[in-house]
């Protein structure tokens, strides 16, 4: 049995990934830290490394707040209708660049790269007046459209690769076996893109739901507003009294938790090759 040879540049390597994991880690740990103990405590000049004694009464307060699972339900249905209607156009942008050649695909994925280059500052005005002129000012319809259109161009060069990785001479296999074309497309192909389609639907998922200066634009009424803008407005409202900064940490944290329980969820897709799923299929 052959031993692995000691290297210190492995060593070395290894130290700096455990490095940079921990400084990346400790705000979240602090965040959590800090969730589950009372104002008092964390007002204190030295810092609370460890909640002993805390309790849960800062995520009862937040969770108190009715204004909070308003704000979730226009979260979760943005993100929805971004993820799926981003997904599936960028789907099919995707196979018609990577597979077919037809006039204007070279500036097509020019224009790709071009849009990815406009400032989503220089937009507002002419995103506010396009909302305004469809009636979807303060609309979940209206926010997820514009997600979109932004998510959507990216997303076409993250599924290119992918697709572009996947041989069409399975597919022509597949269909000298009797398999119509749209057969061997959907039972050969398209499970191998199940890892390229679940990372692109990460990318969707974390930018609509993080995505805080366009709703601020074009969601200005109360009941309307994302999380991020629910969280903004739950800080400025602690800022008129004494900040209670453990149920601004319990905010931060509930508003965090979908994004992690969603990234737990896909993991195992992510992680997967595709070569490995041309070899099982």
């Amino acid at each position: 049995m052959r031993r692995r040879s000691f290297r210190p540049s492995n060593v070395l390597w290894t130290l700096l990934a455990l490095t940079v994991s921990v400084v990346w880690i400790i705000p979240v740990y602090w965040m959590l830290n800090s969730s589950l103990l009372p104002n008092v405590i964390l007002q204190r000049t030295t810092p609370t490394l460890v909640p002993t004694g805390g309790s849960l009464d800062n995520y009862a307060g937040v969770l108190d707040d009715s204004s909070f699972f308003q704000a979730l339900s226009v979260s979760l249905a943005v993100t929805l209708l971004t993820v799926v209607a981003a997904i599936a156009i960028a789907f099919l942008g995707a196979l018609a660049v990577s597979r077919f050649r037809w006039r204007g695909r070279k500036s097509f994925i020019l224009a790709l790269l071009l849009i990815q280059m406009l400032p989503a500052e220089g937009l507002f005005i002419a995103q506010y007046k396009m909302m305004s002129a469809l009636g979807l000012l303060n609309q979940v319809l209206g926010l997820a459209i514009l997600y979109t259109a932004a998510v959507v161009p990216f997303t076409i060069w993250m599924l290119r690769g992918f697709v572009a990785g996947v041989p069409i001479d399975l597919e022509e296999a597949a269909m000298v076996d009797g398999l119509s074309r749209t057969q061997a497309f959907l039972r050969i192909t398209f499970p191998l893109l199940a890892p390229g389609l679940v990372a692109s639907a990460v990318y969707a998922f974390l930018q609509a739901w993080n995505e805080f200066t366009v709703a601020l634009v074009v969601m200005t009424e109360e009941q309307a507003r994302t999380l991020p803008l629910w969280l903004r407005g739950f800080l400025q409202a602690s800022a008129m009294r004494e900040t209670d900064w453990g149920q601004v940490m319990a905010a931060s944290t509930l508003v965090a938790i979908p994004v992690i329980a969603f990234f737990l969820m896909v993991q195992g897709r992510l992680s997967s090759g595709l070569v490995g799923g041309a070899v099982k299929g």
